[in-house]
């Protein structure tokens, strides 16, 4: 992945993959269409054009945790999407913790005119809009 570019986030859950990427400064956060998961070959696939496409330096995965902040099967799950990105890519992604993800992403799409069926599609891309957004802001901090 170069080293100059956009950072993609990903928001993976068993049946799709909620995608957004930032802007080349780092600064906004836009979803992408949401990838229906097929196997991993056809997934890496797809994921792989996404990193070319958009000249992405940087990957971030959210990793969710329980209520109480502890690890739970759906981060292990999480772990090993990682690892395959890693062997996949040659590079793993950061992974941002994330407790409401989904609701958040709910509770603002209600806010929207969106159909109850439109709104269903949407979330996975507004939870990773919101993954996004969570990592840029961090980052900010950090600096």
């Amino acid at each position: 992945m170069p080293q100059s570019g956009r950072v993609l986030a990903l928001d993976v859950g068993s049946k799709r993959i909620g995608v957004a990427v930032s802007d080349p400064l780092g600064i906004t956060a836009q979803g992408l269409e949401t990838i229906q998961r097929h196997n991993k070959r056809k997934d890496m696939e797809t994921l792989g054009r996404l990193l070319k496409d958009y000249q992405v330096r940087e990957v971030v995965v959210g990793l969710p945790l329980r209520l109480s902040g502890a690890e739970g099967t759906q981060s292990e799950k999480m772990r090993r999407f990682a690892s395959d990105l890693e062997s996949h890519f040659g590079r793993g992604p950061a992974l941002v913790p994330e407790m409401h993800g989904h609701a958040e992403a709910n509770r603002l799409l209600r806010e929207t005119e969106l159909s109850i069926a439109k709104r269903g599609r949407a979330v996975d891309r507004m939870a990773a809009i919101l993954i996004l957004q969570s990592w840029m802001e961090a980052r900010g901090r950090q600096k």
